[in-house]
């Protein structure tokens, strides 16, 4: 049992033993007090070229030297204006503004609130499109507005009062059909205000997978019938799924794009909500009251965004694609060797990210396997966290094959019992 003042995230403290106490990190490693290890999870998703990245700390070290947080209101600093002109270039085209904030739960709710204010200020809009469609089994943070728009279960059962009502298409199954079909019919009641995605991969949802083309159709959908699409790319981004954006696989780029997590290489908070000129352009009135009504204390700090500029070079110097295609490849054929062991079912892979499952009656979040498989792979120097009987390995791109070696290790080493 955890004994201290510390309250863990999705930590059950009545039951969880205390936890490695981690000293230093090093690219794909932590070092605790227990010994080295993998971080084969990149610390829930945020590292993306390793811990420590020596150009990111630089430029860290650099800012804080002359900067730290301003307001960014009325105020403005060069580390923000250069990473904002930096992720319009590489965001996919039409992306024009880009609004900081500093986590992706509230990159998300930036852009329900920017998709809710553009109909509220197109002539005539004001409650004409006011619901939001989102997709079975997603998952985009833990604030109230996030929440909604996520799979209801044992993630948020006890705050569903909170919570507000939207409409759901469900997840794609064999030729994704099903999905389009769905959509298509709410998207011709002419009240939709947007569609909210994870693209390609359903992260903390248990890292499902549909093919580019049912994005690509819901895009098509959405442009049929004026709605807005979000994709939320907190974790798809930064090359995840082996391009730099999940929406690029499709060729389409959404009308508002949130991104976090790898945006500085996982070295510090930073988020960003990337909107079209239509949806920035309807907020641009001298009526103050069209005014987009949100921020944080924290807004576009600068030595975050210093960070995350740092991280933006990397991918601008070049080279990135071929990293991507090489722990793709590393991990694809640790995949496959273990979904030909018995016990290991619903292999799945897109790009960096490889996940499958442990074959248990009682699946789900809550599996017994997912605490015990966890314990078993500290006692064999790996970081994983299981989604229940769900394990996923999401490495830095650091990682070099005996690291992936002795993940799959473990995981091929696992018992049930």
């Amino acid at each position: 049992m955890i004994d201290g003042p510390v309250w863990h995230p999705f930590t059950q403290h009545a039951t969880e033993p205390a936890p490695p106490v981690v000293q230093q990190t090093d690219g794909a490693y932590l070092d605790t007090d227990r010994g080295r290890l993998i971080d084969a999870i990149s610390s829930w998703w945020v590292i993306t070229h390793g811990h420590r990245h020596p150009a990111i700390m630089q430029a860290i070290t650099e800012t804080a030297a002359r900067l730290d947080q301003v307001i960014f209101a009325g105020l403005t600093h060069q580390p923000a204006e250069d990473l904002a002109a930096g992720l319009v270039r590489l965001a996919p085209a039409g992306l024009t503004r880009v609004f900081y904030s500093d986590s992706g739960s509230t990159a998300v709710e930036v852009a329900l609130k920017m998709a809710l204010g553009y109909w509220q200020a197109r002539p005539g809009g004001a409650g004409s499109r006011h619901r939001i469609v989102v997709m079975e089994h997603s998952y985009h943070g833990d604030t109230i507005g996030t929440m909604s728009v996520g799979e209801r279960g044992v993630f948020n059962a006890a705050y569903e009062p909170l919570m507000f009502g939207v409409d759901r298409i469900p997840f794609p199954t064999g030729d994704g059909r099903n999905t389009g079909e769905a959509f298509r019919a709410l998207a011709a009641t002419g009240e939709i205000a947007a569609l909210i995605v994870e693209p390609l991969v359903l992260g903390a949802g248990g890292m499902l997978m549909y093919p580019p083309d049912i994005l690509r159709d819901l895009r098509a959908i959405c442009d049929a019938h004026g709605v807005l699409l979000i994709a939320d790319e907190v974790m798809t981004g930064w090359g995840r799924t082996g391009r730099l954006w999940a929406c690029d696989h499709a060729e389409i780029a959404p009308d508002i794009l949130c991104t976090s997590k790898g945006l500085t290489g996982g070295a510090v908070p930073l988020a960003a909500t990337l909107a079209s000129e239509p949806v920035y352009q309807a907020h641009f009135s001298t009526d103050r009251a069209r005014t987009f009504f949100h921020s944080s204390s924290y807004t576009a700090n600068p030595i975050a965004c210093a960070a995350g500029l740092a991280n933006l070079r990397l991918w601008e110097a070049g080279g990135m694609q071929a990293t991507l295609d090489r722990v793709a490849a590393l991990q694809a054929e640790r995949l496959a060797d273990l979904a030909a062991r018995p016990g290991w079912v619903n292999p799945r892979r897109q790009g960096t990210i490889a996940a499958i499952d442990l074959s248990v009656a009682a699946a789900g979040y809550l599996a017994e396997d997912g605490p015990r498989m966890r314990a078993h792979f500290l006692d064999h120097g790996v970081l994983l966290r299981p989604l229940g009987n769900s394990v996923y390995v999401l490495p830095p791109y650091c990682v070099t094959a005996a690291d992936l070696d002795a993940v799959w290790g473990a995981i091929a080493a696992y018992r049930r019992g």
